[in-house]
């Protein structure tokens, strides 16, 4: 089938162009925002040419096409159904109406966070390099590469709160700009830099009687988070009630300088205070409970990624590595996004059918790069018991990188990819998470092989 004919297939099983309220795609999928989803025919979308799966989560209903297919579906799509020209914002709105408030939540950090993965990862990469340049002695410490390298690495995490800012702003529908001044307001140069000179006490600056701390947030998450949000609020509400006519000189001026005062005055010692808190308690967790708690993370994390809830942890993970520097928790949800490729890889060798075996590869490879939407919801849940065998080899996985105490120095990344950002903290970290990778693939592959799985027949 064309990509033509598959979309007016599919449009009539979706319910007619009046139940989609608006569409998009990711790199797999097609996402679609469906007013009554009692009215989609899934059964039949699975049967469709090139449908690798359906599900329906966080306020969509998601069809799987695959890499380098669902952009090209998608686009026939858009002209079936008239909405080749929809605002993508319209489209995020849509959705989280029909989502709960802590599914929004959940999907609003995502937006955030997503866009800046690139630079967190080349920022990594970027200290691996730094970090074996100074190991291996291959310049002398004073070297013009350590200053040029470490000023290349360390720069997004040291104006991470304007990153933070646009993204936010734009999440928000604020504007944009604003959002970055905000963020370069919280790490101006008259501010403490924690990022660079660590325990080093602060001034203090009397202002209308409160000491303020002359601390900055280089590198901090909630502080510039709460901000945006407020200035946000700010400058939805000053457009409503200031004229057009000087809307470009009173909006910009009163939302910076009274959001400015709050992140200064209350925001950021409360963010910082939250900020602490939460990697408090993962630190205390981590600790005490040790592998224990790998068990539990890896064995869960497969049913946090069926709500769409697991995009929100990047704002944690950012946390850790602003406060100390590595990442514990993504080696634990790369082993369990491992164990949901070695299950469909054991689907793929048992299967007996055709369409099984055409859906189940590339989507375990696609595991195995970091993607598992298409082999949870085209595959292993589908089947149940090699969904089950997943969520058994990420726990012995998860268990096995907690107790050798494995991280990366970023995040965004995860199965074979994650060798990027495991390798620049050592020899041992890498080798530990090999052999974690190969236990969390070998404990699923078995177990889907022995405990099996009935295909259903027409």
């Amino acid at each position: 089938m064309t990509n033509e004919e598959i979309a007016k297939q599919l449009v009539p099983l979706l319910g007619g162009k009046e139940n989609i309220l608006s569409a998009t795609h990711c790199a797999t999928r097609l996402r679609l925002v469906i007013d009554d989803e009692s009215k989609i025919n899934k059964s039949e979308i699975e049967k469709l040419d090139q449908v690798k799966g359906a599900f329906s989560s966080a306020g969509q209903f998601q069809v799987i096409f695959g890499t380098g297919i669902v952009n090209k579906v998608y686009a026939a799509f858009a002209i079936e159904t008239g909405l080749g020209n929809q605002d993508t914002n319209k489209h995020s709105e849509a959705m989280k109406k029909k989502m709960n408030p802590f599914a929004r939540l959940a999907r609003t950090l995502s937006n955030i966070f997503v866009p800046i993965i690139p630079a967190i990862v080349a920022s990594g990469l970027l200290m691996g390099l730094l970090g074996m340049l100074r190991a291996f002695g291959w310049v002398e410490p004073d070297s013009s590469w350590i200053v040029l390298l470490d000023m290349f690495s360390s720069a997004a995490f040291i104006i991470l709160p304007i990153l933070i800012g646009i993204s936010a702003s734009k999440e928000f529908g604020a504007n944009p700009y604003l959002g970055a001044v905000i963020g370069g307001i919280m790490t101006h140069p008259i501010l403490l830099n924690p990022w660079i000179l660590g325990n080093t006490e602060p001034e203090f600056l009397n202002f209308i009687g409160l000491n303020v701390a002359l601390i900055g947030y280089q590198g901090t998450v909630i502080p510039i988070l709460l901000a945006i949000y407020i200035m946000s609020k700010i400058e939805k509400g000053l457009r409503k009630v200031v004229p057009n006519a000087i809307d470009l000189l009173v909006v910009p001026f009163v939302t910076i300088i009274l959001t400015g005062f709050i992140a200064i005055l209350a925001i950021g010692p409360l963010g910082l205070f939250l900020g602490d808190l939460l990697t408090t308690t993962l630190n205390f967790v981590y600790n005490n409970a040790g592998f224990l708690a790998g068990i539990i993370f890896g064995g869960t994390y497969s049913l946090i990624v069926l709500t769409g809830v697991h995009h929100s942890f990047h704002a944690i993970e950012a946390g850790l590595l602003a406060s100390i520097g590595i990442n514990y928790l993504l080696p634990i949800w790369s082993m369990a996004n491992i164990a949901q490729g070695g299950a469909g890889l054991a689907v793929f060798f048992k299967s007996k059918k055709a369409k099984t075996k055409e859906i189940a590869l590339p989507s375990s490879l696609s595991a195995f790069l970091g993607i598992t939407e298409p082999i949870i919801f085209g595959v292993n849940l589908k089947y149940r018991k090699p969904f089950i065998a997943a969520l058994i080899g990420g726990a012995i996985g998860g268990g096995y990188v907690v107790f050798m105490n494995v991280a990366a120095n970023a995040f965004g990344l995860t199965g074979i990819p994650m060798i990027a950002i495991v390798a620049p903290l050592g020899a041992t970290n890498l080798l530990n998470y090999l052999v974690g990778f190969a236990l969390s693939l070998t404990t699923a592959f078995v177990l889907t092989w022995v405990l099996g799985f009935k295909e259903e027949t027409e």
